[in-house]
């Protein structure tokens, strides 16, 4: 039989040990997080971050940095709660947020002047052509002057385009087709003017898209005018008054 005195010191040896290693265990005795689950948790705080920096431009009604975190969010996270999140709202503010995009892209093809003219006051709205673009662009004028009155044309560069008398312009507003007459200046300006200038802005008023077939005096070249008019403010547009009676 075993002497219990011989027993003791390494039984005391395996409890020293025993104690050693529960100090370097995590509490509870659950394992140190490997290097994956470390990567995880790191996504996992990152995914929380921007998150709550998604929720914080929704409530600021930032909808283009919304837009952007959001879709950051869904790319880099997909499979998290944050992007599931996310995809509950995104669809609804990238609509909001391209429709408010556009109405400000129209609205800002358009300039709006006052100024002297002539011995008076000219108010202008001025929309460049779409189609042809660069320095080939054709301008849509409507005028007001406090003594020649209201008046619609093209304005484009010398030496201007083919109008014998009348003529007629073919035309389409949004994708209905509509002949518009017109006159070229007796002053010799490049341009053709509208003649009834009335029932145009009241036709303007309601559209989107204009376009305008027109003849060029350099070559007789026919070109196609294009106008996104959709973002025409009257109330920008101000009034001079009526002509002044001669």
């Amino acid at each position: 039989m075993m002497n219990p005195s011989v027993r003791l010191p390494s039984a005391v040896a395996l409890l020293g040990a025993a104690l050693m290693l529960a100090a370097c265990s995590p509490q509870g005795g659950a394992p140190a997080p490997d290097a994956a689950q470390q990567q995880a948790q790191r996504r996992n705080a990152d995914a929380a971050r921007n998150l709550d920096t998604y929720r914080q431009l929704l409530r600021i009604h930032n909808d283009e940095m919304a837009v952007s975190m959001g879709k950051d969010i869904v790319t880099r996270f997909p499979d998290s709660d944050a992007a599931k999140e996310v995809q509950k709202t995104l669809p609804g503010i990238e609509q909001r947020y391209a429709e408010a995009s556009e109405k400000y892209r129209l609205a800002s093809l358009w300039l709006y002047q006052l100024s002297p003219m002539a011995g008076g006051t000219q108010s202008t709205a001025t929309i460049q052509s779409s189609q042809p673009s660069g320095n080939d662009r054709v301008q849509l004028v409507l005028r007001r002057h406090n003594s020649w009155g209201q008046s619609v044309f093209l304005y484009g560069s010398k030496p201007g385009f083919v109008c014998r008398g009348n003529c007629v312009i073919a035309s389409t507003v949004d994708g209905k087709s509509v002949r518009i007459m017109a006159f070229a200046p007796s002053t010799g300006e490049p341009a053709l003017m509208i003649r009834d200038d009335k029932a145009f802005l009241t036709m303007l008023q309601k559209a989107k898209k204009i376009t305008m077939d027109v003849t060029l005096a350099d070559g007789e070249k026919k070109q196609t005018l294009v106008y996104e008019v959709g973002g025409f403010d009257p109330a920008k547009w101000v009034s001079v008054g009526k002509p002044k009676k001669k």
